[in-house]
C-alpha cells in the first residue's frame, strides 16, 4: 500500500492593510502588563475581503495574528459595472452604522478611515458612504463588511424568486 502525499494548498495572496493598533493595559498586583491589539483588512481588490483582529505582547505578532484571522474570514462581494455595488445598503455593528450607495463610474470611493480601507481592498471603485453613530474603527469596519454581505445581484434575486433577470429588471 503506497502512501500518497497531499498537495499543499497554495494560500491566496491578499493585499493587507492595518486599520488600528492599540495598546491594551492589564493592571495586576505586580503592576501593569502591556499588550497590543491590531485590526487588519485583507482583500484581493477583486471582490474578496476579510477583517480580523489579533492580540499579542509585540506589535508585529499582533499584526501577524490579525492578518491570519482576516484571511480565514474572507467573503465574496458582488461588484457590478466593474466598479460599484449593486444597490444601496446599510450595515450595523454595535453602535456604528454605515450606509453605502452605488455611484457612477469615475466618482471614486467617497469614504474615510476604515470604510475606505475595506471598500478599496474589496475592489469597489465607485461608491458613496455615510457613517453614523459610533466611529470606533473596528465596529465601523465590521459594519461596512455587514453592508457588503447584504448585497445581492439581479441574477441572484431572480434565481431566488424563480424568475428571469429581465422580469426582475
Amino acid at each position: 500500500m503506497e502512501k500518497r502525499m497531499r498537495e499543499p494548498k497554495q494560500p491566496k495572496l491578499y493585499d493587507e492593510e492595518i486599520i488600528n493598533v492599540g495598546r491594551v493595559t492589564k493592571v495586576t498586583k505586580g503592576g501593569r502588563t502591556f499588550r497590543f491589539a491590531a485590526v487588519a483588512v485583507v482583500g484581493d481588490r477583486n471582490g474578496t475581503v476579510g477583517i480580523g483582529t489579533g492580540k499579542a505582547n509585540e506589535v508585529q505578532d499582533a499584526i501577524k495574528k490579525a492578518v491570519q484571522s482576516a484571511t480565514k474570514n474572507v467573503i465574496k462581494v458582488p461588484i457590478v459595472n466593474e466598479s460599484t455595488i449593486p444597490h444601496e445598503a446599510f450595515g450595523e455593528q454595535g453602535a456604528s452604522k454605515i450606509m453605502l450607495k452605488p455611484a457612477s463610474k469615475g466618482t471614486g470611493v467617497k469614504a474615510g478611515g476604515a470604510v475606505r480601507s475595506v471598500l478599496e481592498l474589496a475592489g469597489v471603485k465607485d461608491v458613496l458612504s455615510k457613517s453614523l453613530g459610533s466611529n470606533t474603527k473596528l465596529n465601523v469596519a465590521y459594519a461596512t463588511l455587514n453592508a457588503l454581505k447584504s448585497q445581492r445581484t439581479a441574477s441572484h434575486v431572480a434565481k431566488l424568486r424563480g424568475k428571469t433577470v429581465e422580469e426582475i429588471l
